[in-house]
């Protein structure tokens, strides 16, 4: 649809037939896509579903996460291999914090860690919150919980099939039964 230069903020179509609004931020085709791969549909089959990931990539950045999450003495974590059940990451980091500034403050230090050695995240949501915190960073996925809220959510349970990826937890990690 082709509008009059004379209305403002409508929707137009250039010579290559792409819409664009005025005023508003178009994306060029020359614009990098941050989304891996196959979040742009790339790499689908002719049937269009995207076959299961079983390359490792994201495991060394998620393991790194881990360790930051650590250094903030955040609880109970678990590591996910959903490489064969979901197209979206390879791998989930599910770790816990004792209060909402503990949780906030387990996210802003695996962001300011991770960005310090070049991995930036696609997207953030939650934080401030305080009660969960979720850092895609592609590859791999952090979710940061407030403990009780975790287990209101159950991640876990969700992703039951995906198997666990062994990991070194330090005992001061693990929360007692008798806390929550």
């Amino acid at each position: 649809m082709t509008l009059k230069e004379d209305q403002p903020g409508m929707t137009d179509r250039d010579k290559d037939g792409k819409e664009h609004k005025e005023g508003a931020a178009t994306r060029r085709e020359t614009d990098r896509d941050p989304r891996p791969a196959r979040a742009r549909g790339e790499g689908d089959s002719d049937d269009g579903v995207t076959p299961a990931r079983t390359d490792d990539a994201g495991l060394a950045e998620a393991l790194r996460a881990l360790a930051l999450a650590l250094e903030k003495k955040a609880l109970e974590p678990v590591l996910l291999d959903v490489r064969g059940l979901c197209t979206y990451c390879n791998f989930q980091l599910v770790v816990s914090g004792r209060s909402d500034r503990q949780v906030d403050a387990i996210g802003e230090a695996i962001l300011i860690g991770l960005k310090s050695e070049g991995v930036k995240p696609l997207g953030t949501e939650g934080k401030r919150s305080g009660h969960w915190v979720l850092l895609d960073f592609g590859d791999f996925v952090v979710h940061v919980f407030h403990h009780p809220s975790r287990d209101h959510y159950d991640l876990e349970g969700l992703w039951v099939d995906a198997p666990r990826v062994p990991i070194e937890v330090p005992p001061e990690a693990h929360v007692q039964a008798d806390e929550y």
